[in-house]
């Protein structure tokens, strides 16, 4: 160090030799394949936090949408659709109508699987086509993004994600049907893993935890509703067959909007991170404070 002090010419060669050397920090290119609705309120704020971090943010999405719009912190990327804006939004009031009917049970059951069966729909042709617009995937590959990120409950992101050979980081609350704990190979006991909707704790009797296994078994035929058209544009795309968990598998990185504060304890796996309380941009105390069961996840 005295030597460097009294000698400034080889301080500062040494100086330039450890700024050739040290990398320099740079920020990254991000494709954004946002799911619509809240999902893409919830991620809105991480955009806006990566694009004052420095990197450069690109939102793909379907030029007929709900909330998606331009922003002066980040690029809007638009496809054409084959449907009109006036459908989408007849559709999506006839859905929010329906929540609010006075009627029998059966009835509002049908309705609801009607609405999800025909949302799922919607959502399949336009990934299907924004992945065989050929002018769009050129464009997305000469852009040379360094990851995508997306939102798992609409499986497409993640799939453009293999099909351009680019890292995925899922930004989630929860997959249905345990999908996330498939896709990571992740521990599932349901001996203390409460499932959605079932309103058990992590502390059940034996008929809870039969309860647990067997309730999810009815909302299999949704997922594959859902979510198995995916798997058959992926085997189109890539030529041989490809699964749902083989396109969720893809995600390099989980990052979940929970908290064990308020979520029962499960097991996680190394790529999994929690971020509950990301929403919280004014954070201010509570008055009182009401614990919600488990049945109350949303997928906001």
């Amino acid at each position: 160090m005295v030597l460097l002090l009294q000698n400034p010419l080889l301080g500062l060669v040494g100086m330039l030799f450890w700024l050739c050397v040290l990398p320099w920090a740079k920020g990254g290119k991000v494709l954004v394949v946002p799911m619509d609705g809240s999902h893409w309120l919830s991620m809105l704020k991480v955009v806006r936090e990566l694009h004052a971090r420095g990197h450069q943010a690109v939102v793909l999405a379907p030029e007929v949408n709900l909330h998606i719009k331009e922003e002066d912190f980040f690029t809007l990327q638009t496809f054409p659709t084959s449907y009109s804006q006036e459908e989408f939004d007849n559709d999506f009031q006839r859905h929010n109508q329906m929540l609010f009917k006075t009627q029998h049970f059966l009835k509002t059951l049908l309705e609801t699987l009607a609405n999800l069966k025909r949302g799922s729909e919607l959502y399949y042709e336009t990934c299907s086509e924004m992945l065989h617009n050929t002018a769009l995937i050129r464009h997305l590959n000469e852009s040379s993004f360094d990851v995508v990120l997306t939102d798992p409950v609409f499986p497409c992101g993640g799939l453009l994600a293999k099909y351009l050979s680019i890292p995925a980081v899922f930004f989630l609350r929860a997959v249905p049907c345990d999908l996330d704990f498939e896709a990571t190979k992740c521990p599932n006991p349901s001996s203390y893993i409460p499932k959605l909707m079932t309103m058990n704790s992590d502390h059940m009797t034996f008929l809870q935890r039969v309860k647990n296994m067997l309730y999810p078994l009815g909302l299999k035929s949704i997922c594959h509703m859902s979510y198995d058209p995916y798997a058959s544009l992926a085997s189109e795309l890539f030529q041989r067959d490809v699964s749902l968990m083989d396109i969720l598998s893809h995600g390099s990185v989980w990052l979940f909007r929970g908290d064990f504060v308020l979520d029962y304890p499960r097991p996680i796996m190394p790529n999994m991170v929690f971020i509950g309380g990301i929403n919280c941009a004014n954070r201010k105390p509570l008055s009182q404070v009401v614990l919600l069961p488990f049945s109350c996840w949303c997928y906001s």
